[in-house]
C-alpha cells in the first residue's frame, strides 16, 4: 500500500474521492478532503488541486472537526 505524506502533490494521489463541502462558495473557495488507504485523510485547496496535499491522521481530522462544531474556530472567518 502506499504511504502519502505532507506535501505529496495531490495530482499523483490516484483514486481518490475528493469531496468538497456543500457550504463552499460559488468561486470553489475551498478545501477538498479524500480518504486514503490507509485511513489517513488528504486535504487540497479546490483552487489549485494539482498543488501539495496535507496528510492528517483520522485522530487529527476528528479533533478538528470537533473543534470547528464547537465554535472554535469562529473567530478565523470574520
Amino acid at each position: 500500500m502506499e504511504r502519502f505524506v505532507n506535501g505529496t502533490p495531490a495530482s499523483a494521489i490516484t483514486g481518490a474521492q475528493w469531496v468538497k463541502s456543500g457550504s463552499s462558495n460559488a468561486q470553489g473557495a475551498c478545501v477538498e478532503l479524500a480518504k486514503l488507504p490507509d485511513g489517513e485523510v488528504a486535504m487540497r485547496n479546490s483552487r489549485h488541486p494539482e498543488g501539495p496535499a496535507l496528510v492528517y491522521t483520522q485522530a487529527e481530522i476528528a479533533a478538528f472537526v470537533a473543534g470547528a462544531k464547537s465554535g472554535d474556530f469562529d473567530h478565523m472567518t470574520a
